[in-house]
């Protein structure tokens, strides 16, 4: 079982910076990419950006390609999203999962973390 805790929500005013983390149980087949997510009430969920742990390729959504960034420590199992000039509209429960292959649907990553609030005010 993949286990996978994130840190570093909270409120910012707009424009602000965040950083998440995840840190992973391992590094293994099942968690060939990370990804990071986000959920708003009424929303589906939003894939936003995604790493392998071997050749750190990335992938980004359209709504935060210009924005937030993706990164990882593989010696730490972390994996960080760093997001800046923030929005409102950014407000939502992000959250961190794992997945085998490189999908961008979240229909395709197998294990979630719990989630952490981050929250934008105008």
């Amino acid at each position: 079982q993949v286990q996978l805790v994130e840190s570093g929500g909270g409120l910012v005013q707009a424009g602000g910076s965040l950083r998440l983390s995840c840190v992973a149980s391992e590094r293994s087949f099942r968690t060939y990419s990370m990804g990071w997510f986000r959920q708003s009430p009424g929303k589906e969920r939003e894939f936003l950006a995604r790493i392998t742990w071997g050749n750190g390729d990335t992938d980004y959504g359209d709504s935060v390609k210009d924005r937030f960034t993706i990164s990882r420590d593989n010696a730490e199992n972390t994996v960080y999203l760093q997001m800046n000039s923030l929005k409102p509209e950014d407000t939502a429960v992000y959250y961190c999962a794992s997945s085998r292959g490189m999908s961008t649907s979240p229909r395709e990553y197998f294990y979630w973390g719990q989630g952490t609030q981050v929250t934008v005010s105008s």
